[in-house]
Parts: structure tokens; sequence; C-alpha cells
């Protein structure tokens, strides 16, 4: 895969994720259900909590910087405990603040993405029926779609179940 081809893949899944969410009634958004009491919003500040480290980091290494400190405070070590101030550190924020942060990091993925060389190395990883694209920076990877992985693999099933219930 080339650069471009990386490119249109990323544009495609997040056309995909879009059409996920034009699908979801806006006042279901925000019910809870979607993962424990999780609602489709705390999803969204899940995935882009997450995201924004993966942000800082590629920056990071395309400016040749040392690994930034994650967003969440360096003590919290366990992905239940990020996921815990994830969701308290996003639950009094808008629904419309979330999805338009969601938007800005992606086209920030872009951008960065964009400015790496053309002849970057991107490797595929082949999994079973998946496939993930990771972009090496030196001696780092980067799992670029990280955002759309992480929700298929660990959220949809529990998203798609959640709106095929009529509650």
């Amino acid at each position: 895969m080339n650069k471009s081809e990386l490119l249109d893949w990323l544009q495609e899944e997040y056309r995909q994720w879009q059409a996920l969410l034009a699908g979801i009634d806006p006042a279901r958004m925000e019910q809870p259900g979607v993962n424990g009491d999780w609602s489709m919003k705390d999803m969204v500040a899940h995935l882009t909590g997450w995201n924004q480290r993966l942000l800082a980091h590629l920056q990071a290494a395309q400016r040749d910087q040392p690994e930034p400190p994650p967003p969440w405070p360096a003590h919290l070590q366990a992905e239940d405990d990020i996921n815990a101030w994830l969701y308290d550190a996003n639950r009094d924020r808008s629904l419309p603040e979330l999805l338009d942060e969601a938007q800005q990091q992606f086209q920030q993925l872009l951008a960065l993405i964009e400015a790496l060389p053309q002849d970057v190395r991107i490797e595929q990883i082949h999994n079973q029926d998946r496939v993930f694209n990771l972009v090496w920076l030196g001696d780092q990877r980067f799992l670029v779609g990280e955002f759309f992985d992480h929700f298929r693999d660990d959220h949809e099933p529990d998203v798609r179940a959640w709106l095929a219930r009529t509650d």
C-alpha cells in the first residue's frame, strides 16, 4: 500500500463511520445502553480520547520529538481506569462538540499522513478477515486506523445490537 491508497482507505473508513452516525436518530445518541451504561455520545468520546493519543504520538514522531504524555493523568495505566477517566472528562460535553472533535481529529490525521514522504513505509498486517495499516516513522510504527479498527473490533457489535433494539 502506498500513501495515496492509505489516504483513500482512511477516507472510506470515515465515510462508513459517518454513515453509521447519520443512521442514528440524534435524540437517541445520548441514551445509555450501547455498551453498559454508555451512550453513543459516550462511545464517540471514548474513541476520540484514545485517538487524541495516537495523533499526538504520530505528530511527535514526525517532528522527531519525544513521545508526549497521554491526555489522561499519567498515573492511570489500566485501560478500564483510562476509559473511566475519559467518560468522566467528557460526560458534560455536548454531542455536537464531540462529533466536531472527531471530525477535526480525522482531518488532522489526513493532514499528518499527507505530510509524510511519498516513500513512507506502510505495512499491512492481515489477521483473519481484517487488515491493519501501519505507518513506520523511523523505528516506530503507528496503527493509523486505530479509531476505526478499535470501533469495529470492540464496539461495533454492541452498537449494532443497540440499534436493533427498539427501546
